[in-house]
């Protein structure tokens, strides 16, 4: 069976909600477009927000459940986002010009015994990513589906916030392409590194709350925690469901 692109996701606000993508123009070293182009940075974090920081600065569903029930929708033109959850009122705001509304709509589903959520950064031209490089993130849906019957109970791809979901795969197949080029479309991507997993995966994203051992499961059973590959882009063009993937 052929690879082919199942499914497209973006995260405009890094942690707080998805949004999926019918198709999108990829450019050479950046990350997906408006994927993770904003943070929002807790207040313990060290970073000032001009330039890359790790994921440990950031309010995300590790620490905090509840944030993986979020759904997101940008306006583009607007540079407004959208966010739904279902214990929260729909929102829309600007997030450069109106962090303190989405602050105050957040603090609801912040952990009393976390660092609160205290502003919001973009770095331009840089999404923030988990990875130091500008990274897209490819994943099987053969290997969420064996993780899935591992642990007894379908597994959304939502849990692990990827940019391409791929089928026609064998599991763990995508492990075999780090260091090799793919063509996705008319885009030519570099496989860098294996993803590792982290607990916001074992949150149900329709409640915002912990149901599954995703990494005992991955742990147990295959000796690792990781799923999915990022990956780095060599040549940019536009990439829609539906794309065969080739291995170069």
């Amino acid at each position: 069976m052929t690879a082919r692109l199942a499914q497209i996701w973006r995260h405009p606000i890094k942690g707080h909600g998805a949004e999926a993508l019918e198709a999108v123009t990829l450019e050479t070293g950046r990350t997906l477009p408006w994927d993770r182009a904003w943070a929002v940075a807790h207040e313990a974090a060290k970073t000032d927000g001009t330039d890359w920081a790790p994921c440990a600065n950031f309010s995300r569903g590790a620490k905090a459940p509840e944030l993986m029930a979020i759904m997101a929708r940008l306006d583009e033109a607007a540079e407004t986002v959208t966010l739904t959850h279902p214990d929260r009122p729909a929102i829309t705001f600007a997030p450069d010009r109106e962090a303190d509304r989405f602050l105050d709509w957040v603090a609801p589903l912040m952990p009393a015994d976390r660092a609160a959520s205290a502003r919001i950064v973009r770095v331009p031209g840089r999404g923030m990513t988990d990875s130091a490089f500008p990274s897209v993130s490819i994943l099987g849906l053969a290997s969420l589906k064996a993780l899935s019957d591992a642990i007894g109970q379908d597994l959304s791809p939502l849990r692990f916030r990827g940019n391409f979901w791929l089928e026609g795969t064998a599991p763990w197949e995508e492990f075999d392409w780090i260091g090799r080029r793919l063509r996705l479309g008319e885009a030519e991507l570099e496989v860098r590194e294996r993803i590792g997993r982290c607990l916001a995966t074992g949150v149900n994203p329709d409640t915002g709350k912990r149901d599954a051992d995703t990494l005992g499961a991955l742990k147990q059973r295959w000796g690792h925690t990781d799923l999915g590959v990022y990956a780095e882009v060599v040549a940019g063009g536009r990439v829609a469901l539906g794309d065969t993937l080739t291995v170069l």
